[in-house]
């Protein structure tokens, strides 16, 4: 039997010789980036891509005057008239001169109507604390009243009103959120603002001024 002539080894083509240079480069690895053909003739090809997203915190809180998002620089002013009754029966004097009234001389009873203010708290910030400061005591000349005696109220128990001090600032109330294990509050109320006058207080215009702080952690 005639024996067959040797086959001449084979030779690459000038494109796969490039490939196996660059393999040899890389010391005998291909990189995750590159397509590997499957045996039914796909590519495929897998690139991971990491996010960041940063939320700020906010706080928007009003007394008063204003809606969100629109911050307001108005100062709301809560008035209150004090209106004396005089015994017996609780009659209310007539203002004026020389007017008759009967009234057995006891000390006289005065009252002051309540006043209402809505209240707003939107946050995402955790927790939200409130407190009440007394930045100015009521005064009228030399005389004054404590700031104790303006009582708050609210029209929602998870949007409470402090207690107004004296002096300083008071105890922090929290406010109950809305969402997401307390991280983001969504709250409206009415705070209502009274005043039990006293008999012993003397007659003028009183002024001063509270302020509120809404804070988180």
């Amino acid at each position: 039997m005639t024996p067959l002539p040797a086959c001449p080894p084979p030779r690459l083509r000038q494109p796969a010789l490039r490939a196996l240079a660059l393999l040899l480069a890389l010391g005998g690895t291909l990189p995750s980036a590159l397509a590997h053909q499957g045996s039914t003739g796909t590519n495929s090809s897998t690139a991971n891509l990491d996010f960041v997203l940063n939320i700020g915190k906010f706080i928007f809180f009003r007394v008063g005057t204003g809606a969100f998002p629109t911050a307001s620089a108005t100062v709301d002013t809560v008035a209150f008239n004090a209106v004396p009754a005089i015994p017996a029966g609780a009659v209310v004097p007539v203002a004026g001169n020389n007017t008759t009234v009967v009234w057995n001389g006891a000390l006289p009873a005065f009252t002051a109507a309540a006043t209402s203010l809505p209240v707003e708290v939107r946050s995402n910030a955790g927790q939200i604390s409130i407190r009440a400061t007394a930045t100015t005591p009521l005064n009228s000349g030399a005389n004054n009243i404590p700031l104790s005696q303006i009582v708050l109220s609210s029209s929602d128990a998870n949007l409470p009103a402090p207690v107004v001090p004296n002096t300083g600032t008071g105890p922090a109330v929290n406010v109950t959120g809305t969402a997401f294990s307390n991280l983001v509050t969504v709250r409206s109320a009415n705070w209502t603002f009274s005043y039990n006058p006293l008999a012993t207080q003397r007659a003028g215009v009183y002024t001063g001024q509270i302020s509120f702080t809404a804070s988180s952690p």
